[in-house]
Parts: C-alpha cells; sequence; structure tokens
C-alpha cells in the first residue's frame, strides 16, 4: 500500500519526501509554539527536521504526510519507543495536523496508515504517548484506533506556564505478543 486517500476529504497520505520538510518544520513550530502535543519548547529549523526525518527513514520507520490539493495537511511518523535493543519490536507513534485542517479526520487517516506500515515492517506494538490529559481529540482518535488507555503520568511536563500529563495508550500490532518475533 504505497498511497492511501481519506475519502471524505480528498485527503491523499503518502511517504514523505525530503521535498516535504518546509511544511512539516511549520505544522510542527505551530504545535511548539501553541501547543501542548509535544513537550519541546523550542521549535527545530529545517536542518533539524531533516536529521530527525532521516535518521527515521534510515532506520526503517514509517514516515508519512497527508496531502490536500498539493498542500501538506498534516504527517504522522513511527519510531523507536526506546533505543535498548530488547524494544525493537516497539514503537512510538506522532502525529501533527496542520490547524485549518483540525477535527476533520485527518489524524485518523494518518494513524489508520500509520498502524498498517508498522505492521508491514514487523513491529509488535504501538504506544501513544500523549502529551497533556486535555488533548481529547488525539486520546480518542487513537482510542478510536484500537489503542487502550495503559497509564497517566501526572505532571511531568511544563510548557506554557502549567504542569502537564502525559497519557499512554498501547495497541498491539500484526500477532502482538501472540508469537516470538
Amino acid at each position: 500500500m504505497n498511497e492511501t486517500t481519506a475519502a471524505r476529504h480528498s485527503i491523499l497520505i503518502r511517504s514523505a519526501v525530503p521535498g516535504d520538510i518546509a511544511a512539516i518544520t511549520r505544522i510542527y513550530a505551530f504545535a511548539v509554539k501553541n501547543g501542548t502535543a509535544t513537550f519541546e519548547i523550542e521549535p527545530p529549523d529545517d536542518a533539524e527536521m531533516v536529521r530527525r526525518q532521516k535518521a527515521l527513514l534510515d532506520d526503517g520507520y514509517p514516515y508519512l504526510v497527508a496531502e490536500h490539493d498539493g498542500l501538506i495537511a498534516g504527517y504522522a511518523h513511527a519510531g523507536a519507543y526506546r533505543t535498548r535493543p530488547a524494544y525493537r519490536w516497539c514503537v512510538e507513534d506522532s502525529i501533527y495536523i496542520a490547524p485549518e485542517y483540525h477535527r476533520q479526520g485527518i489524524g485518523y487517516a494518518l494513524l489508520m496508515r500509520l498502524i498498517a506500515e508498522a505492521e508491514t515492517r514487523g513491529f509488535r506494538q504501538m504506544i501513544a504517548v500523549i502529551g497533556d490529559s486535555a488533548q481529547a481529540a488525539s486520546i480518542a482518535v487513537h482510542a478510536r484506533t484500537g489503542f487502550a488507555h495503559i497509564g497517566t503520568l501526572r505532571s511531568v511536563g511544563f510548557k506554557h506556564g502549567r504542569w502537564l500529563d502525559t497519557v499512554l495508550m498501547q495497541r498491539p500490532l500484526g500477532r502482538g505478543d501472540r508469537t516470538p518475533p
């Protein structure tokens, strides 16, 4: 599956390419400056985002964009949940949507495709580390795609003048833990 279209919105879900970095950086910078989905405080520049994207792609992780009328509406990627070797079958997802495209089903479409891509690569668990327990839309889209709430870390981040929780959700991929990898 190389391309997916979210029918309701004529959104094309495709693999990200280096030419998408400017839009990805803009979307992420907005989230860093204005939101609590990420606990990063200063937005990284294009060069840093290129480095991050390249590292994920070089390690075989899926990195996707949602495109609407030639514009990048959002992006998603999976990466290592932890770096120690025993965790290699577990990934963490990240999804960011441009503010003008919020609540249009794009996060759902990206997450569904990300799950499928992670499964085809043999990963067995996906973890969502959701910044801020007030991120109701993110929690809901993860629940809708089969994630279970596994815990909340209380007041572990401080951003925009307040303490923030981290919500942990988990979803098995493929055969999950029923068989060895």
